[in-house]
């Protein structure tokens, strides 16, 4: 019985510490908003592919689509110190990115929940 809960603790710190490594803050669209409106260059990067960016997308977003994210560092934000904030269509591939743009560095990363599908602007 000892032998199994100590199993149990071990895998819990485990996965604990394994879902907190790569967490990633979210915002809502109204407060990436407000947050435009306060900060003149703010770093906002659309991680959707060119024909959905095309199709509509916020004035301040760089597109730099998922699909080519782990080879496009070069265009990454330059200031890994300032906020990063990143959208898609629903909020499922900024996640992605946003723990990529953590993992090469970058100190203060936001996923805008619900993405593109959300904004009203």
């Amino acid at each position: 019985m000892l032998d199994f809960l100590f199993v149990a603790v071990v895998i819990g710190i485990v996965y604990f510490w394994w879902s907190r490594r790569n967490h990633v803050k979210t915002v809502s669209t109204d407060d990436l908003k407000r947050r435009i409106a306060e900060e003149r260059n703010i770093q906002l990067l659309d991680v959707r592919e060119p024909h959905e960016y095309r199709g509509g997308h916020i004035k301040q977003a760089k597109n730099l689509p998922l699909s080519g994210f782990g080879n496009a560092q070069a265009k990454y934000p330059k200031e890994k110190e300032r906020p990063v904030y990143v959208i898609c269509q629903s909020g499922m591939r900024s996640q992605r990115a946003a723990a990529m743009l953590k993992s090469a560095g970058y100190t203060d990363v936001y996923s805008v929940k619900g993405g593109m599908n959300f904004w009203r602007g």
